[in-house]
This record gives C-alpha cells, structure tokens and sequence, in this order.
C-alpha cells in the first residue's frame, strides 16, 4: 500500500481552507476571507457567509487577491492560528503607477 505524501495526511488531518486574500499589509501576516453556503433552519434560504482568518505567510508568498489554501496550526500570536499552505491561482499584478 502506497502512502501518499499530502499536507493533510502528514499533519493528522488538520482543518484546511480555500480562500481569497484580502489583506497583505502585514509582514508574514495574510488576512483570508472563506466564504460558505449556509441554509437557514427554519426559513430554508441559502445566504453567504464570510469568516475572516489571521493567516501566517512565512515568505511573504500571497498578495491581495490570491486564491491559497490555509492549514490550522498551534497558536502563532493572539490572533494567528492559521498558516499558509500554498497559493492555488494567484491574482492578476498591476503594475505601480510612476510619478
């Protein structure tokens, strides 16, 4: 039997996450917003809702706009529990305007 050599077997099933980066002012620190499809109990409407995760970006790798995916990991400071693990798709550049 051949064991696969994937994030999540070699972290023990720790929770990961696809989402958007909408913050990367910080130095090694991403803000990630996943968005989720949730149906009310009683009135059975299907509404959007967004979590918003302190992200731990070690190289500086994501840029606003970039789809990554986001493993749990042990407390890294008073709001980051979560760290990068790679970038899916990443976001069109724009160019900086010269002055």
């Amino acid at each position: 039997m051949a064991q696969e050599n994937t994030a999540v077997d070699e972290r023990n099933g720790r929770k990961t996450f696809e989402g958007v980066v909408v913050s990367d002012k910080m130095n090694k620190t991403r803000t990630v917003a996943v968005s989720r499809l949730v149906r009310h109990p009683f009135y059975e409407k299907v509404a959007k809702k967004r979590s918003k995760f302190s992200v731990h970006d070690e190289t500086n790798a994501s840029h606003e706009g970039d789809l990554v995916e986001i493993m749990s990991t042990r407390p890294l400071s008073k709001t980051k529990r979560w760290r990068l693990v790679r970038v899916i798709k990443a976001a069109p550049r724009v160019a900086a305007e010269a002055k």
